[in-house]
Formats: structure tokens, sequence, C-alpha cells
């Protein structure tokens, strides 16, 4: 049969599963024994709504989502521009029928944050252009391995994607017609490892930790204990006091006035907040949560910003430890699984490094004095309009050229001026200086007879 474009064939005998048995969410994890039949067992979803452990995953998320997708092309002088072509920007700007481009990176991100894997499958037109791309649920995706090595991927029914059921022929296609996209990979080459199996312990024990304490509270903060009598008492009697002493004085009743008689005693058994250090054991669990995301802990609000750390400082840490790797994953699979060679699929980075006006201008305005960029070039930062003669690099006079400095050359000195020239300007400057002696005088003596006559 025939899906997006591709031909889908039946499952052969000669492929394999890859074994996924030391891997992450495949394998159910438990507590202690017995503790998914109670509802009790932790999985995805619950520890997902831990504070910090979402803002981790949200965070980087939805900053890849803000990086539009640009297509570029080198030109004749090796820089690359950005281009458009019918057979790529298409699918880039809407990559299918229910998703945003920004909506299409977030969930990757997050399919490959959450899963460790990310399953991206290709729908071609009549021309065998890509013109969809569809996020899988890592859950029904299936790696497979032939004997003779080649990958493909066994698909299960997925009504949003499109991919029916098919009921005895379960879905293969080529590892051509998927891009695969993977955390570290420790166990198989196509089996990636979330961040969050790092952070599966710290964020279970904060988890932990904060219902207690919201059980606690619950309780008017009273904690739990025990009644103590004197002397012995019955089964059936100390049934009656228990069952007495919850109805009336537990939950919603919690601090109202108990009246017991018989020297009952209570006794508080629970430690209070304060005396197992909940605050600094949070605090440390925290941090712990972010060193598999590489997340600076400040940047999702814990602690303060380091002293000396500036904005920008900030930003490329960030961007560096948490950011820089999944976006070079995603242009280059993107990139090579459109084949769109020799043109390059880019991410737009400067959306995430925005400076202030001021700032902007002051580096814009020291690339212009070195004669790195144009003025035209810092105008299209601010989104300003090109002036006439803004295309040209300036520099000073004084400049030396390049080439001379590098070879320590100095500039030849003025050649030393002709004797033979030099006497004749010497005899030309004294003839000016005898005739205009001469005018002087005349002037003088038709001065004096003007006087004379009158």
């Amino acid at each position: 049969m025939r899906l997006f474009g591709f031909e889908v064939t039946r499952r052969q005998k000669a492929m394999q599963n890859v074994p996924v048995s030391r891997g992450w969410w495949p394998l159910i994890r438990e507590p202690f024994t017995g503790a998914w039949q109670r509802n009790k067992e932790e999985r995805l979803d619950s520890l997902l709504q831990y504070p910090t452990l979402y803002a981790c995953v949200s965070r980087i998320a939805t900053d890849i989502g803000k990086l539009p997708f640009s297509l570029k092309a080198r030109n004749s002088s090796g820089i690359w521009d950005a281009v458009e072509n019918p057979a790529y920007s298409p699918v880039l700007g809407k990559p299918n029928h229910y998703q945003t481009g920004q909506q299409f990176r977030e969930y990757w991100s997050l399919s490959k944050l959450s899963q460790g894997n990310t399953y991206v499958l290709k729908e071609r037109g009549s021309r065998g252009v890509v013109v969809g791309l569809y996020i899988l649920d890592p859950c029904r995706v299936m790696p497979l391995v032939s004997d003779s090595g080649e990958v493909f991927y066994q698909l299960y029914t997925d009504n949003l994607n499109l991919l029916p059921d098919g009921g005895d022929e379960r879905l293969i296609v080529p590892a051509s017609e998927i891009i695969h996209d993977r955390c570290v990979c420790p166990f198989h080459p196509l089996i990636g490892l979330p961040p969050i199996a790092a952070a599966h312990w710290p964020a279970l024990k904060n988890m932990r930790i904060i219902k207690s304490s919201a059980e606690f509270f619950a309780n008017n903060a009273q904690p739990s204990g025990i009644l103590s009598a004197p002397g012995s008492i019955g089964d059936d009697t100390a049934k009656r006091l228990a069952d007495y002493w919850n109805s009336n004085f537990s939950g919603a009743n919690s601090g109202k006035v108990a009246v017991v008689g018989d020297d009952l005693k209570f006794m508080s058994l629970a430690s209070k907040s304060v005396d197992s250090q909940m605050v600094e054991q949070l605090r440390y669990s925290d941090e712990q949560i972010c060193q598999p995301f590489g997340i600076p802990p400040f940047k999702v609000g814990l602690g303060s910003i380091p002293s000396g750390l500036g904005v920008d400082a900030i930003n490329q840490l960030y961007y560096d430890d948490a950011l820089q790797t999944h976006i070079h994953a995603m242009e280059c699979l993107l990139t090579d699984g459109l084949n769109a060679q020799p043109y390059k699929i880019d991410m737009d980075e400067s959306v995430l490094m925005r400076m202030d006006a001021g700032k902007k201008a002051d580096y814009h305005r020291t690339l212009i004095d070195g004669s790195i960029e144009t003025i035209n070039n810092a105008r299209l930062s601010f989104n300003l309009p090109p002036l006439d003669g803004g295309d040209t690099v300036y520099m000073q006079m004084q400049d030396m050229p390049l080439d001379q400095v590098r070879n320590n050359v100095l500039p030849s000195p003025a050649p030393a001026p002709d004797p033979a020239q030099g006497a004749e300007l010497s005899a030309a400057i004294e003839e000016s200086k005898q005739v205009k002696a001469e005018l002087f005088r005349l002037k003088f003596v038709q001065a004096a007879r003007t006087e004379a006559t009158r």
C-alpha cells in the first residue's frame, strides 16, 4: 500500500526489533512492588507536574520554538544569504495541517527531551518533493534493523498524523522517510536516553516532599501521632477510640478541642518541615534536576545570578550548554532529510540574543568603525530603509594598507627636488618681487603728482 507518497511494505521476518529493555520510558517505574496496581507508580505525566522539571523542559522547548527556519544559499562571495525556493520554503513555513512552524519546533524539542527520541514522518508530493512533516508519538514507533543492516521504522495507528490501522499488516517505512533525532545513546545507536531519565530521582524525591507537605498543611499543620493510655486496653476499645478520634479531630475537623479521660495522651509521630530541612532538600534536588538539561539554576528561578555575569554572558552560557546541541541537530537533520543540498536550513538565533537599543547601536557602530559592515547593514537590523552610499565600507585616509603593515614596509619618502628646477623657481620668485616693488614705486609717484597739482 502507498502512504504519504511512498510504498509501505509488510513486516519482514528478517527484521529485528531494536532492544529497548535498557531504555527509559518503555519500562514501568514502580517505587515498590505492587505500586502500579495501587495507582502509586510515578509516570512521566506526573513527574512533569513538578515545577522545576517542567520549567527546564518548557524553557528549552519554547526557546527553540522561537527560532524561525531560514533557507540559505551560498553566493559568489561565499556568504550564506537567505533565499526562497518553492521546493523547500512552503514546508518550512507550514510543516503540516495542524501545527505552525513555532509549534512544530516546540513539539520536536518536547518529544526529544521527554522521550529521548523525535520521529518525523515525511509526506511527499507527486514529484517526490517533501510537502509535509509529521512528528509521531514516540510510543507508537519501533526502530527495526534488517539482517543487512538497513534501518526501518514500524509505525502504529496514529489518527492525528493520518496513519491508518494496518490490521495484520504492520506499517513499515524505510529510514529515508523518517527524520530521527535522538539524545545521547548509551545503550543502542537508535535509542536515545532523555535528560529526564537522569532527573528522575531528584524530581521524584521533591514530588514526595511536596505531597507530604500538602497533606501536612491540609491537616492544619498538625502532625499525625498516637493515643496512649497508662494501662492496657482491648482491641475493641482501641478501635473505638481511633475511629472516634479520626472522625472528630482530623481532616476538616482538625484543630478542634478534644476532651479525653482515663489519662489518655497524644504523641506526635510525623516530623515537621523544619526538622527535616525541607527547603534545603528541595533546593539541592532542584539543582540536580537542572544538571542533565544544562540549564543554569538561576535561569529557572533557583538562587541568584552569580556576580560579575552580565545579561549577554548569561544568555551565551545558557545557549552553549542547553540549546546549541539541539539547534544544530535540528538544522543538520532537516537539511539532510529534505535533500536540500546545496542549500542549508538555518535557524535564526539572533531572536534569542536580542540586545537593548543602546547596546545594539554601540555594537553596530563598532562594526562600522572597524570596516566590518556597511551603514545599510546596520540600518537593516533596526528595520530602517537603506541610504544612498550606505553600501560602501569606509576607512580613514591615514590607515596603512594591510599588505604593507604585514610586510613591515614603510611608505617611500617624497623624492628630493631637482637643483635646476630649484634655481629656476628662485629666479622666478626674485623677478616677481622686483615687479611688485616697481609697481609700488610708480603708484607712489603718481599719488605725489596728484597731490602737487591740487
